[in-house]
């Protein structure tokens, strides 16, 4: 614990370590529209091509679909909901949830907290 402490900051380690939420259009990446990859703010692992990413409207960034095996699926049943929790498939970070209700043909909607992270510019990638 003590090392994502030291890694994340405390906003990051109450979203991603302890499966907190970011407050909705506060994101640093929701109006993020350049090419390029986003990654796990905890351990780098690539998990989204902007060419996924859509304004769902509801205040976090949002995707159709990860890439190839970046990221699980758990089971969340907490606060009197059932929901599909999804995580970093490298380091388990919490990201986000996953819907049924995406608006491309995948029919999927990733939501995930700015805050877990990255955004690499396709010249940087």
């Amino acid at each position: 614990m003590d090392e994502w402490r030291a890694k994340l900051s405390p906003e990051q380690y109450a979203v991603m370590r302890e499966n907190g939420t970011e407050p909705a259009f506060s994101g640093k990446l929701l109006k993020e529209d350049r090419d390029g990859v986003f990654r796990c703010a905890g351990c780098g692992a690539a998990l989204f091509s902007s060419d996924a990413k859509f304004d769902s409207g509801t205040g976090w960034p949002s995707f159709d679909k990860p890439l190839v095996n970046a990221v699980i699926n758990e089971r969340d049943d907490s606060y009197g909901m059932s929901r599909i929790e999804i995580r970093c498939a490298q380091c388990r970070s919490h990201l986000g949830h996953v819907f049924d209700d995406g608006p491309t043909v995948t029919g999927k909607r990733y939501c995930l907290n700015s805050v877990c992270l990255d955004f690499i510019p396709k010249t940087d990638a």
